[in-house]
């Protein structure tokens, strides 16, 4: 009877065993399939925030500029004009990574209705205009690189528009956007040009069609949308989003700023996660594990705007980017490029080589010190004349004893007998004969560099071409 109880026993213990191996198993295959579902929306949101950073960041960044009642030097209303009578304030952190070569004025434009934008005949001011739409693509450009198209009445029209233009438009410039930004620089040698810039930025205009050729003046005071964030900077609050916010917001900016038509893969793979354009993005509505992968997503985004120049082996420790403001399908530059400098423009009108690391690949350190030797021929890349190298701490700038952010062409430097140019570039005065070219940097921590040569020579647009290396001196 014993044996046969322990036989009956194991016999009713088998199936137990069975069941509950079946049971680990599915739970197991459940597990992974979860695992799978997470790391697939992990990758495409990846892939689809750098899509659509540039979108969600010129939209933040639009609604800090135009969240006053009135126009100012550095916020103005939607359809008015913000002109800096300064070089812009050190302290300025609405757009990253902004120059101080020039005076700027910008405006913010809403195309539901076609707008003409009016641009002074500015002479000897070198001044560089362009248009551009809310995926941050150059549309239209003005200005001293171009004498045909330097000023006059610009009309600016939306998505879709098919109307007649006034006969005295000097030229249309169609947004694939209902967003638009118009951005200006007036080139400044120090503050004796303000004054004359000051006249030049003060004729600037934004007329709506339907005002053209009457007495026109925008409103003095206008409501200001009070679900506007100010508590927090425009790269702060992008960089404060999850996954679904992000996306949430994402769905209802393309409602207005379609997507061009060479994105429809990423379109797809944006339904995958269930984001439309224009339509509610519910994440409750998402598998557990979707909305998991897409929360993980943005961090490994910004991971890699952090890590990746230190990745790349440049020439001479520069990177020169040169498909800026016309990306075509290259979502990731776009990407990187609103993350370190919203608002850049075309490279015949300026390049921007920027430096992480000096001429043998070693990050840039405060604790070191480092002369950047210019030639000539060097600073002859800028067919005008203008340019300027800034240092940064990560995209903005980071104040100091001298308040000196950058040197450039109209600062009275102190040049070799030979022409070229040397210039300091660390924490502590090289001392007083060398101050004229000190460019300090922080006390502590990494830094950057970025040149700006404005109407470049096109042998600058040579992926090979060398600009000076930043060299260690310590």
């Amino acid at each position: 009877m014993k044996s046969m109880s322990k036989l009956w026993r194991f016999a009713t213990i088998v199936p137990m065993i069975a069941a509950c191996l079946a049971v680990l198993f599915i739970a197991s295959c459940h597990k992974a399939e979860q695992e799978v579902k997470k790391e697939a929306a992990y990758l495409v949101g990846m892939e689809e925030y750098v899509y659509g950073f540039p979108l969600v960041m010129m939209d933040l960044t639009s609604r800090g500029i135009t969240a006053v009642p009135k126009a100012g030097e550095y916020y103005a209303p939607t359809n008015q004009f913000l002109r800096m009578r300064t070089f812009v304030d050190p302290d300025y952190k609405m757009v990253v990574r902004i120059s101080r070569s020039s005076l700027w004025s910008a405006a913010i434009l809403d195309l539901n209705e076609p707008l003409v934008v009016t641009i002074p005949d500015c002479k000897d001011v070198p001044v560089a205009v362009r248009w551009m739409n809310y995926w941050t693509d150059v549309f239209g450009t003005a200005g001293s690189r171009t004498p045909d198209n330097q000023f006059g009445d610009y009309l600016i029209v939306g998505p879709g528009w098919s109307g007649t233009p006034p006969s005295n438009i000097r030229r249309v410039y169609t947004s694939t956007t209902r967003g638009a930004w118009v951005l200006l620089e007036m080139a400044a040698r120090g503050p004796q040009d303000f004054p004359k810039i000051h006249a030049l930025q003060d004729q600037l205009k934004v007329t709506p069609l339907s005002a053209w050729g009457k007495p026109y003046t925008p409103p003095a005071t206008v409501p200001v949308d009070p679900t506007v964030d100010k508590t927090a900077l425009p790269f702060d609050q992008l960089q404060l989003m999850t996954g679904e916010m992000f996306f949430k917001r994402l769905a209802m900016l393309l409602k207005d700023n379609p997507p061009y038509p060479a994105d429809s893969t990423m379109v797809e793979r944006l339904k995958r996660l269930g984001v439309e354009a224009g339509k509610e993005f519910d994440p409750s509505k998402l598998d557990p594990a979707i909305r998991k992968g897409i929360n993980e997503a943005p961090f490994e985004v910004w991971k890699k705007f952090a890590s990746g120049p230190f990745d790349m082996d440049p020439p001479n420790g520069w990177v020169n980017m040169l498909n800026i403001a016309r990306y075509g399908t290259d979502y990731q530059t776009r990407a990187y490029v609103a993350f370190m400098g919203l608002g850049a423009g075309v490279k015949e009108d300026i390049i921007y080589p920027t430096a992480f690391v000096d001429g043998r690949g070693w990050a840039l350190d405060c604790a070191h010190k480092y002369i950047l030797h210019m030639t000539k021929a060097n600073m002859s890349a800028s067919q005008n004349g203008v340019w300027s190298i800034s240092q940064y701490r990560e995209n903005f700038y980071v104040r100091n004893s001298i308040g000196r952010y950058q040197i450039g062409s109209g600062m009275p430097l102190l040049y070799n007998p030979d022409g070229s140019l040397d210039v300091y570039i660390q924490a502590a005065s090289p001392g007083k004969d060398k101050e004229p070219n000190w460019l300090p940097t922080p006390p502590t921590g990494m830094f950057n560099l970025s040149f700006r040569f404005y109407n470049p020579k096109p042998e600058t647009f040579d992926p090979t071409y060398r600009f000076p290396p930043v060299q260690r001196v310590d």
